[in-house]
C-alpha cells in the first residue's frame, strides 16, 4: 500500500482589495514630524473546492502625527493553492504559516508601493514570523477556552 505524496501547488497570487487614504492631504505633507506607524496582518484560509484553497493576507498600515492620520493602506493579497496528500492534522499548519509566507513578499511590495505612490517615501515592511504568529494565536485560544465558565 503505497501512500499518496503530498502535493503543493501555487495556482494563483492576485491582489483581492486595495485601499489607501489621505485623509489631511495636501496639508499633512507639509508635516516634519515623524510619523507614528502602526502595521496589523490577518490571515484567514480555507478550502474553496476539492484539493483547492484560498489563503488571503490582509496587511493594513496606519501612519499617524498626533491626531492627525498621514495615511491609511489595506491590502489584502490572495493566493489560490492546491494541495493533496496532507494530513489533516497538519493542514492548519500549512494554511497559517507556508501559505502567507509564499504572499508576504507580493503584499509587501504592493503596501510600500502604494505608500509611495500615495506621496510618501515606501514603507517597508519587516519580514514576518508566521510559526510565531500561529503559535501565539494559538495560546490565546487555549487561555481564552480555559477562562470559558463551565
Amino acid at each position: 500500500m503505497s501512500e499518496q505524496q503530498p502535493v503543493f501547488t501555487i495556482e494563483k497570487i492576485y491582489l483581492k482589495d486595495l485601499s489607501v487614504e489621505v485623509p489631511h492631504a495636501p496639508a499633512i505633507f507639509l508635516e516634519r514630524e515623524a510619523p507614528k506607524v502602526e502595521v496589523n496582518l490577518n490571515t484567514e484560509g480555507g478550502s474553496i473546492g476539492e484539493d483547492i484553497y484560498q489563503v488571503l493576507l490582509t496587511v493594513t498600515v496606519s501612519a499617524t502625527v498626533g491626531e492627525r492620520t498621514l495615511f491609511l493602506v489595506e491590502a489584502a493579497q490572495g493566493g489560490i493553492f492546491r494541495i493533496a496528500g496532507v494530513p489533516a492534522e497538519q493542514m492548519e499548519l500549512v494554511l497559517s504559516i507556508t501559505c502567507p509566507n509564499l504572499l508576504f513578499p507580493y503584499v509587501r511590495e504592493t503596501v510600500s508601493d502604494a505608500v509611495s505612490r500615495a506621496g510618501f517615501l515606501p514603507l517597508y515592511l519587516n519580514p514576518v514570523n508566521f510559526e510565531a504568529l500561529y503559535a501565539q494565536r494559538m495560546q490565546q485560544a487555549v487561555a481564552a477556552q480555559g477562562a470559558q465558565p463551565n
